[in-house]
Order: structure tokens, then C-alpha cells, then sequence
């Protein structure tokens, strides 16, 4: 890519080289990488993505920051890459973000909890406790227990499936949660 591009993308030459030039970035870097996520350019996106990849845990307070933003896009970069750095500290957003209106947002969020294992159980079960009337969670948790049953976790989260198939969900699950925290302990 010659200067120009980089010019009019905006993209930093450090975020073309191997990932080994990211492990000289700071924490103050992750702000301006966050904000290329809204790029309508796919380019300085993706660049923008695996920099922050490669910053690791080092972007995921922000990256959870932005979870909140009110562009789709940025929401959806910014799940993915959680999902792809997998830091349990991004559990309980994931567990928020199943609520995002954005289809592609849950659908990101569900697979980052199923890829955090056993990590993702105790948020998802305490919001399922409490939050069961939102038919969103519901659904995402529902997506999420199936993931996790297929990665050895099935005595844990049958009853949490079960209960999201019940007639009352909303009122099943709560019971179900409850019960399945209470036997992580």
C-alpha cells in the first residue's frame, strides 16, 4: 500500500507490519484503532481488527466501551474481536451484547461465550435469573447452551435447555439457573 492510501485510509504504518510491531503499541493506541472500527472501508477496519487482535487483552476494556456505541458496525467489530482475543473479562458483556437489536451483534456474542467454556456459565446463568423475560437473552442463552453441551458442558446446561423449550420460558428458566449456579458452587 503506498503513502497515499495510508494517508486517506488513515491507517498507521506500524498496523501493516507483523504483528510483532503491535507488541510496542500502548494501551493508547487501542483508542484510535477502536474508532477506525467505524471505517466504512473495509480496509483500515481490518487492519484496524487485527491490530487490536494482536493488543490482546490490552484492548478489551475499550473494545467493551464500544460495545455500547450506537453504530451497528462498530458494535459488530467490536464483538468479533473480543470473541477472537476470548479474555474471560469480556464474559459479561458478551452476555449483554445477547441483547444488542443488531442480529449479527448476538450472534457474535453467542460465539464468543461458547468459545470462553466454562467462563461464560456463571454470567449467563446469573442474567437468566434475573433478566428471563427478555425473549432476546432467552434466545441467545438457548443458542449458547447447545454450544457449550457440544463442548462437554451438556449435564450443566440440559436443564437450562429444557427450560428454554418449557411453554413459560420466562418462568422455567429463572428455576433452572438458579439450580444449575447453585450446583457450579
Amino acid at each position: 500500500m503506498n503513502r497515499s492510501a495510508m494517508q486517506r485510509f488513515r491507517i498507521v504504518p506500524t498496523m501493516l507490519k507483523p504483528f510483532e510491531a503491535v507488541a510496542g503499541m500502548e494501551a493508547s493506541h487501542v483508542v484510535p484503532l477502536v474508532e477506525r472500527l467505524a471505517a466504512a472501508n473495509a480496509v483500515p477496519r481490518m487492519a484496524a481488527r487485527n491490530a487490536l487482535v494482536a493488543l490482546g487483552k490490552r484492548a478489551v476494556p475499550e473494545l467493551i466501551r464500544s460495545l455500547s456505541d450506537h453504530r451497528p458496525r462498530v458494535r459488530w467489530e467490536a464483538v468479533k474481536i473480543l470473541g477472537l482475543i476470548a479474555d474471560p473479562a469480556a464474559a459479561d458483556a458478551f452476555v449483554q451484547a445477547l441483547e444488542d437489536d443488531n442480529d449479527d451483534v448476538r450472534w457474535l456474542a453467542a460465539m464468543g461465550l461458547v468459545a470462553l467454556r466454562r467462563t461464560a456459565l456463571r454470567p449467563l446463568l446469573r442474567a437468566l435469573e434475573v433478566r428471563s423475560s427478555s425473549w432476546l437473552l432467552r434466545d441467545g442463552a438457548h443458542h449458547v447452551c447447545q454450544g457449550l453441551a457440544s463442548k462437554g458442558f451438556r449435564d450443566v446446561v440440559r436443564p437450562i435447555l429444557t427450560a428454554l423449550d418449557a411453554p413459560m420460558p420466562e418462568i422455567a428458566t429463572p428455576v433452572a439457573a438458579y439450580r444449575a449456579l447453585s450446583k457450579l458452587r
